[in-house]
């Protein structure tokens, strides 16, 4: 018998005893489950699949551990298995989890193979709302400032913008404490005073560069997009520095108190427009527009549904736990934990959880699951207080977005349900 047949045959032994443990030849896998996220009576579970591409038998080990949104350890199981060559197992994982979305971490033979978030009855997730006791009073309040201030509307035509099926126009208009916005409007060459169309109000995600609805000769709504103050078109006369933490001491002063009366002098100017069927005007954005269109829906019963996705803007308690985006705003608005109750107390005023209740027209949302930015736990806290008429869509293989074009055309179909045509 030659010595490399007494190597081989010493290390398919040395295999089956579990005493050598190769990564090399195992192929790992963890298909999709059920998308990430179950209903009881449903049961979580996990598989993960191992192929021994080589040529010896192989041991393999496989752990699963799960943690809360929070980082806090729920469980962690592990299975074994000898695998022949060219052969293959599955690892099955069944488990019990309380409502709320969990991060999994597989690993194969000691080597992390797949991170990923899961959900358990997302609906069933409860984080109570914080509204101070003049929550209402503030905004009715501010909402009365914004009335006062005229918005002397000023249409101006992009040309290089408009084309066959419409004109685009850069829109200026006069907000809060007589700051001036821009958005801009594509006003399809169908729409006419005797041919009223719908209004689609777009809400901007945080920063975003501007962008407008191309005309379209099968259009079948007009489009504002909106940039609130300091961003998008007006981001080259910003004066809110890092606009998340402007005036974060004082809720008088405090850059959402603006931005939030934006979004519904957008609404008092589409619905200005004699193109416009006001019975029909909708909300949407994404992230910061997403968190948008939950407060102007709180806020303007002028809207006849909304459609956020991925929105921000939280439950701040919460958010400030899970997500890692906010250490760098906190720390550039010099909070510590010294401060951090006083701080919730004035962010309470600007949390959409607490604007959810005031919310009564039809609510479509769309979360990414693996979401890191704007945590599916936090889009849950708003939207399960949410009373009207709701749904969502769960997009499990999706971060700080949604599959494209598969929102796009829920949203259109969602819209276009409350269209009774002419």
């Amino acid at each position: 018998m030659s010595t490399q047949i007494n190597k081989i045959l010493i290390a398919a032994a040395l295999a089956f005893a579990g005493m050598v443990s190769h990564a090399a030849g195992i192929q790992w896998n963890v298909p999709m489950h059920h998308d990430w996220w179950w209903n009881a009576p449903e049961k979580p579970q996990i598989t993960v699949c191992a192929a021994n591409a080589d040529t010896l038998p192989k041991r393999c080990s496989v752990t699963l551990s799960i943690e809360t949104d929070t980082h806090r350890p729920v469980t962690s199981m592990s299975q074994a298995a000898t695998i022949a060559a060219g052969d293959s197992t599955n690892f099955t994982f069944d488990f019990n989890l309380m409502p709320g979305f969990y991060g999994c971490t597989v690993t194969g033979n000691g080597a992390e193979v797949k991170k990923f978030n899961i959900g358990y009855e997302p609906e069933n997730i409860v984080s109570l709302p914080d509204a101070q006791p003049d929550f209402d009073e503030f905004w009715q309040r501010t909402l009365n400032e914004l009335a006062a201030v005229a918005p002397k509307y000023r249409l101006t035509e992009d040309k290089e913008k408009s084309g066959n099926g419409g004109k685009v126009y850069v829109v200026s208009m006069k907000s809060l404490g007589g700051v001036e916005i821009k958005g801009y409007l594509t006003m399809p060459d169908k729409a006419s005073k005797n041919n009223r169309l719908p209004v689609v109000v777009h809400y901007m995600g945080y920063g975003s560069k501007p962008w407008y609805a191309e005309p379209r000769e099968d259009a079948r709504c007009i489009d504002f997009v909106l940039s609130t103050r300091g961003q998008g078109l007006n981001q080259p006369g910003n004066q809110y520095g890092e606009w998340a933490t402007y005036g974060i001491g004082d809720r008088e002063q405090y850059y959402y108190r603006g931005a939030f009366m934006d979004l519904i002098r957008a609404v008092d100017f589409v619905c200005s427009l004699p193109e416009a069927d006001t019975r029909y005007i909708f909300a949407e954005g994404g992230s910061q527009g997403g968190g948008f269109t939950l407060v102007a829906c709180a806020l303007d019963k002028r809207i006849r549904a909304g459609a956020p996705h991925i929105p921000f803007l939280n439950d701040y308690p919460d958010y400030l736990e899970i997500a890692t985006w906010t250490a760098d705003i906190l720390a550039k608005a010099g909070v510590n934990s010294g401060n951090r109750a006083g701080l919730l107390k004035m962010m309470s005023y600007f949390d959409v959880k607490n604007f959810a209740r005031r919310i009564t027209c039809p609510i479509l949302m769309g979360v990414g699951l693996q979401d890191p930015t704007c945590p599916p736990h936090t889009n849950f806290a708003g939207y399960n207080l949410i009373s009207s008429q709701k749904q969502f869509v769960i997009y499990p293989e999706c971060g700080h977005t949604v599959r494209q074009p598969d929102w796009n055309n829920r949203m259109q179909e969602f819209f276009g349900s409350f269209v009774t045509p002419q």
